[in-house]
């Protein structure tokens, strides 16, 4: 069973990138008790799916419809992922059942795509900080740069 959070192993073995969007869903399907509809948001999009917020009881591999305010057209999608409740919903990943990278409307990042570090991030050693100085005051020269010596071969 996959997880969704954003680090680790996983992270680059995933098809899309996430995006962390609340995009406001009705979710329809059966349940225990019959047909539901429910109306819910996103917590986060990709281009495959979805992790939203669920009060109805749903099961892995359930298929499920959902819609969305910014797209007109009903998506088919199976259950994937059931997550932690709290407060009555639970955290539930859907899949599309068909390829619909243009669903939610948003330009996912490209599959090879990672955050720019700064220098010390990349490489693992700290970054020297620069050296504050005191303001110069009003007609002061610039500090002359400290001589050198050269070594003797």
């Amino acid at each position: 069973m996959g997880t969704w959070s954003t680090g680790g192993p996983d992270a680059n073995r995933r098809r899309s990138q996430r995006v962390i969007l609340s995009v406001p869903v009705t979710v329809s399907g059966d349940a225990a008790k019959g047909k539901f509809t429910e109306n819910t948001k996103t917590l986060v999009v990709n281009a495959h799916g979805a992790l939203i917020t669920l009060a109805a009881k749903v099961s892995q591999g359930q298929q499920l419809e959902l819609k969305s305010v910014t797209n007109p057209e009903m998506q088919v999608c199976k259950v994937v992922y059931i997550g932690p409740s709290v407060q009555g919903q639970t955290q539930v990943g859907v899949e599309f059942t068909k390829p619909a990278p243009h669903f939610w409307h948003v330009a996912f990042p490209p599959e090879n795509w990672t955050p720019v570090a700064d220098d010390g991030e990349r490489t693992g050693k700290p970054v020297p900080k620069p050296v504050a100085t005191a303001p110069a005051k009003p007609g002061a020269k610039p500090p002359l740069p400290t001589p050198v010596k050269a070594s003797k071969p």
